[in-house]
């Protein structure tokens, strides 16, 4: 498997694409799980049939990316591959001092975003990006070499990997999320996703209270035919609850709102959310290493 993603890292991004389509459809045909999942999802959020058609190969085009991004040298920009919109709003962000949380769904490529950060704001803020570790052993240890690069480091969704968060945010430095990522059981609430209650979890409004950080919203379209992506950068369209009262109903306010915010950000380009993504399951147990977000 190693031998096949260092040689698919090899390749352009208009043929890994290609292959991504195809690789997509064939996860939609041969798993009734991800495919009904998939569907019930797509219909929850009202797409078409064309936008649903587009989730399906959007899918197969995220996987199929990973090893140009993994692998890619350090010392190789990514040049014309990424444009910007609303690259400002980070200048300003850092200028300010308070710290930087980003947050992007699963939207688009996404694992772009945190190179492109780093590679252009890396010589005045480090980006720790948050990522659950692969299960495999050889898979994990490919991510914790690959994804770290000048200007970007990464942390465990654990309690070892909020503090590293919080300590990075009051060095001023930048964090980044997926809030639509359902966290490990103890670590978010019940909150609206699309009409329907989603575990989501509480992590960013904690690191925004507890630090004063700047919040931004961030994703990455992909453009047809492998000629890259926009990063599209934005303020939030509405400001988090203020923590006053229960502490419980502030963690659904901040979660619910949050979660509007994903879901105005989806609106934009539906069609390449992954909507096979289990959003709605139960939470797993937190493993030994403890997952709290207290800190």
């Amino acid at each position: 498997m190693q031998f096949l993603i260092r040689v698919a890292a090899r390749l352009s991004l208009r043929t890994l694409q290609r292959l991504g389509w195809l690789l997509g459809w064939l996860a939609y045909g041969l798993s009734p799980s991800y495919r009904g999942r998939l569907q019930q999802h797509a219909a929850l959020a009202g797409l078409s049939p064309a936008q649903r058609r587009e989730a399906v190969a959007s899918a197969g085009h995220m996987a199929a990316e990973l090893p140009w991004f993994w692998l890619r040298p350090a010392d190789r920009p990514l040049g014309d591959v990424v444009r910007w919109q609303g690259a400002e709003l980070i200048d300003a962000a850092i200028l300010s001092g308070r710290g930087l949380v980003l947050l992007t769904p699963h939207l688009g490529c996404f694992e772009v975003c945190a190179q492109a950060i780093a590679e252009r704001f890396g010589d005045r803020t480090c980006l720790t990006a948050m990522y659950r570790p692969a299960r495999q052993a050889w898979l994990r240890e490919l991510e914790e070499t690959t994804r770290a690069r000048p200007g970007l480091a990464t942390a465990p969704a654990a309690l070892a990997g909020v503090r590293q968060m919080i300590r990075a945010l009051r060095k001023g430095e930048s964090v980044g999320l997926l809030p639509d990522q359902v966290p490990p059981d103890g670590m978010g609430v019940w909150a609206p996703f699309y009409g329907r209650p989603a575990y989501t979890m509480t992590l960013a409004a904690r690191l925004v209270q507890q630090t004063g950080a700047a919040l931004l919203l961030i994703w990455a379209e992909r453009l047809p035919r492998g000629q890259g992506f926009v990063l599209r950068v934005s303020l939030p369209t509405e400001t988090l609850p203020e923590r006053a009262g229960d502490e419980a109903h502030w963690q659904v306010a901040c979660a619910a709102a949050i979660n509007r915010e994903m879901e105005r950000l989806i609106g934009q380009r539906p069609g390449q959310y992954l909507w096979g993504y289990h959003r709605f399951k139960q939470p797993r147990a937190q493993v030994a290493a403890g997952a709290g977000e207290g800190a």
